[in-house]
């Protein structure tokens, strides 16, 4: 490990013209394809030959046979080929020289069996190895890494606002936040809502589209109260508003939507779709058109079912929605 690391610092930085030539091969040996495997792992290899030369002429290439091979990995498991012979027989090998020769050899393990305390003793070798290779590891990391607390979810996402298309007018940007259901929280540092910048559209195959690419990042923790609850949590909620911006600055609201976090690791690319209130009349869209703004709600979380809906207040919310007299369009 001492003389790794010696290597490590003593490597030079690789040349960009270098790398650049290096980054494909194009026929590739079978050699550097071994040695480029995956699964490939650092082996020493020693070779028992023999010399089946005849008398007078030992000592000559040409007459060294490979009678035996052995190999060791990084994991101490030593390989022979071939195989001791116990009871299969000697191995021959056969010369086509002017005499045909027939040459018999065996392979046994002649080692002394090792005693008990010189396997003990070579055991706590190893274990003190192990223990202060695992104390460089964790010098390497530091005490800077935070661990999961034991019995909670720890859930990190990495998203971006892409793109939005279909709008009815130009200059579009996108509002949104998240909502954590119970037993649910997040850092004291984390925000929990972001605006995108504003876009303007460019048309696409009849469509037009405005590109955000905006980044952003979440980080959420859940834990339970009481252990013997056995029942899948709530997962948190996305919820989008997209607005447009008029050469007046003042915002219009095109479209609402939501989005539950997928529950499987891995790359999402999902499409939001998108609705707003309407009133109903020709009156309204001339509003909308020349003075701006537009119905909004007052709780984005009403976009779905909210996490506050109750199932014994159902006549409560249905005598709130009837007052209202607007309809629902749908962006595509």
């Amino acid at each position: 490990m001492a003389n790794v690391r010696r290597r490590r610092q003593d490597r030079k930085p690789i040349e960009a013209n270098s790398l650049k030539s290096k980054i494909i091969t194009w026929e590739p040996s079978e050699e550097f394809i071994k040695n480029n495997h995956v699964i490939n792992t650092p082996v020493q290899t020693m070779y028992v030959m023999g010399d089946l030369g005849p008398y007078g002429k030992l000592g000559q290439r040409e007459y060294e046979r490979v009678l035996c091979t052995i190999k060791v990995d990084g994991s101490g498991v030593i390989t022979v080929k071939p195989d001791f012979t116990g009871t299969k027989g000697a191995y021959w090998i056969e010369l086509d020289r002017q005499k045909r020769e027939l040459w018999k050899y065996t392979i046994e393990n002649a080692s002394i069996q090792v005693q008990q305390e010189e396997e003990e003793r070579e055991q706590r070798v190893f274990r003190d190895l192990y223990s202060r290779h695992k104390e460089y590891l964790s010098g390497l990391v530091g005490s800077e890494f935070e661990m999961t607390l034991p019995g909670a979810l720890r859930l990190f996402v990495n998203g971006e606002v892409v793109s939005a298309q279909g709008y009815e007018y130009d200059n579009l940007y996108v509002h949104f936040f998240l909502e954590l259901p119970d037993h649910w929280s997040s850092p004291a540092f984390q925000q929990l809502s972001g605006v995108t910048q504003t876009c303007a559209t460019k048309t696409e195959d009849w469509d037009n589209v405005a590109y955000f690419c905006y980044p952003f990042t979440l980080e959420m923790f859940f834990s339970q109260e009481n252990e013997s609850e056995d029942c899948l949590p709530q997962w948190p909620v996305l919820y989008f508003e997209v607005l447009s911006l008029d050469f007046w600055q003042r915002y219009r609201v095109e479209g609402y939507g939501s989005l539950v976090l997928p529950a499987s690791p891995g790359l999402h690319i999902l499409t939001i779709p998108t609705w707003r209130p309407v009133e109903l009349g020709t009156v309204a869209e001339l509003r909308r058109f020349f003075i701006g703004g537009s119905p909004e709600l007052e709780d984005m979380t009403y976009v779905r079912i909210p996490a506050t809906f109750k199932v014994g207040s159902t006549a409560g919310h249905c005598s709130c929605w009837e007052k209202v007299d607007y309809a629902l369009e749908t962006a595509e």
